[in-house]
């Protein structure tokens, strides 16, 4: 299986496969309709406690990704349940946020990566 992520404000494609969004929030501007979704995986985000400590900001980069690690730890049987309910060979992780470098989607397809390898 390959995972990818991608901004859920840009146009769905074929080569997308299974699209998951991985916001805890619905992401303003887009209809509920239009988004093209096959899962909405809230429970695999980040804690509401995390995400606003981080804000986005790229100097809590490092901290963020090992604390979101660390309850992704705790969220193994999601993450598994995740994986395996995916019928395709592609499954694509939506997010909102503007920095995708420092996204949490980019530490969630690492995490799922990982139990993909074991």
């Amino acid at each position: 299986m390959k995972i990818k992520i991608k901004r859920i404000y840009e146009e769905a494609s074929a080569a997308d496969g299974w699209r998951v969004l991985v916001d805890r929030l619905w992401p303003r501007g887009v209809r509920r309709e239009e988004a093209q979704l096959d899962e909405w995986a809230k429970e695999v985000t980040p804690s509401d406690a995390l995400r606003k400590w981080y804000g986005h900001d790229p100097g809590k980069w490092d901290e963020f990704s090992k604390k979101y690690r660390a309850e992704l730890e705790e969220k193994t049987d999601e993450l598994t349940k995740l994986l395996e309910s995916c019928p395709e060979k592609t499954m694509t992780l939506l997010f909102a946020a503007k920095d995708e470098t420092h996204s949490h989607a980019v530490v969630l397809k690492e995490v799922l990566d990982e139990q993909l390898k074991q």
